[in-house]
Formats: C-alpha cells, structure tokens, sequence
C-alpha cells in the first residue's frame, strides 16, 4: 500500500464509522449512483471497475445494469468492504477487493469503464493513480467520477467546520480559518486542475458537470454531529483545538444542524463534480 495515511484512516475509526452509516442505500445517493453510471454509460455487458466503492452501493447498481457483465470493487478499507460482500449477498456479477488503486496490479485492458463516488480524490499521487487506472481499460475506455466542488460551494462542510471554529458560517471566513491544509477530498475541486490531471495520465474528452445532490447525514441533528465527528476534516478541527473537548464540539455541531433536520432526515445541500472523459491507450 502506497497510500498509508489513508489506509489508517479508513481502517481505523472513520472507516468503521462510514460502513455502519452506510447500512442501507437512501433515495439521495441512489440519484447520485444513477447519474455517475448514466455518464459512464455502463452497458449490460461491461466489465466495470469502482474505484473507491466503500460499501458498495455503486458497485451494486452497476452490477444489475450490466448482468451479462462482471464489477470489482476496490477499497483501501476492510470494514467498509465487508460490509459491500454482505449488501452483496445474491449478486453474482459483483466481486470486492482490498486494493490500493494507484499501485495495484490490474490486468491490463481488462474493463470497459471505470467509475467512482467520491473516491479519486485521496490519491498520493492523481497522475500515476489515474494512468494506472487508464492501463486497466481497453482502448477507448470510458472513465466517471464524482467529487467535491470548491469547499466554500460545499455548504455541508462550511456549516459544521464554522460551527466547530465557532465562527459565523461564510465561505470564505471557514476556509480561510480552517487550521491546516485544505481537506484531501477537496483535491479535485478545480476544474482546470482536473483537466490537467486526466490529460497528464492519458485521458482525453473530458467533461465535467455540475451536480447539486444534497447530503443526509443522519436521522437527527445529534445523530450527525456523530457522523460529522467520525469523519476527517471536522474531527480534525476538534483534534487542534486543545481548548474545545468532544462533548463542547458535538452540542455545537448539533445545534449548528438543526434548521437541516426534516422528516427524511438531516440534509444538508451538495455541490459536486460529474465528471466523465475516454482513455486513449497512450500512456
């Protein structure tokens, strides 16, 4: 494994938390789902690659639109793979690994397409992830992802992070007061550094998307503030604050959530990328 800070994290505690969050598929990520596999165009025979599948939802989607087909999941994390092979469970199309897919020796052309939600964005190193994952499509592949807008577009991180910064809830004020460097899974927030990453690795007819699918965290506002903690930028917010404890974060955080709590739970309004471009063999 290359990517080792990642692998801790998503064995560890944030990995256990994101797989019992994830025990059943909800209408807002079923619609997310949906688009990336409408981009990607995955056909009834495809052989699909999930980059990043976590518990996979995805990967069970693709598999019933391409039943004369065969999809791998691959994830850095063990419990959230688990929980994929048990959601699984009667599918016979859809296999998950444990792999790390910037290094990970793939048979070379041996998919159509490759997809991700939410999971190309924590590559050490984009470039070579992206080419390793282009040396596993046939030629002409077709490659879909999604990920984050720019952090001050995401207002289910700007909410939470102001809250926990104790600061009021603009854009601008919580990225700039966010102690540390931007979050991983914002690398990918910038159009023009997508486009550079996929030409860089051998991609081409890129396109990207805006999409505003909004986000449940939770069936309460207590209940979010859990997952809010549980997960990388806000729990690292509490981490370099010496002088707030966890129960002092988690009423903020819980307070912060209460005008997003409805009858299907705490939403929170999304803004991501769809991303979709063709490999070209040549690098």
């Amino acid at each position: 494994m290359r990517n080792t800070e990642q692998f801790s994290a998503w064995n560890g505690a944030e990995g256990a938390a994101w797989a019992a969050e994830r025990e059943t598929e909800d209408r807002l990520q079923a619609e997310l789902c949906g688009r990336l596999l409408e981009a990607a165009r995955v056909g009834s025979r495809d052989r699909v690659l999930d980059i990043g599948c976590g518990t996979g939802d995805t990967s069970r989607m693709a598999a019933r639109r391409a039943p004369e087909g065969q999809v791998v999941g691959i994830d850095l994390s063990a419990p959230m793979l688990q929980q994929a092979r048990r959601a699984a469970a009667g599918l016979d199309n859809v296999l998950f690994e444990q792999a790390d897919a910037q290094v990970h020796a793939f048979p070379a052309a041996g998919f159509d397409v490759a997809i991700s939600k939410y999971g190309a964005m924590f590559f050490a190193d984009p470039v070579a992830a992206f080419a390793n994952i282009g040396r596993a499509l046939r030629p002409a592949g077709r490659l879909a992802f999604v990920c984050p807008q720019p952090p001050e577009d995401c207002e289910w991180y700007v909410v939470p992070v102001a809250a926990l910064l104790g600061i009021e809830p603009r854009p601008q004020a919580v990225v700039a007061g966010y102690p540390g460097p931007a979050p991983a899974m914002f690398v990918l927030s910038d159009p023009t550094h997508i486009d550079r990453v996929l030409a860089a690795s051998g991609f081409t007819d890129v396109s990207i998307e805006p999409l505003h699918v909004p986000h449940r965290f939770g069936s309460t506002p207590a209940d979010a503030a859990d997952a809010f903690l549980a997960s990388g930028p806000t729990r690292y917010v509490v981490e370099q604050d010496d002088g707030l404890t966890w129960e002092a974060a988690h009423a903020r955080l819980t307070a912060s959530l209460e005008p997003y709590a409805g009858s299907g739970g705490v939403l929170l309004p999304g803004a991501q990328w769809l991303v979709s471009a063709q490999w070209t063999g040549e690098r």
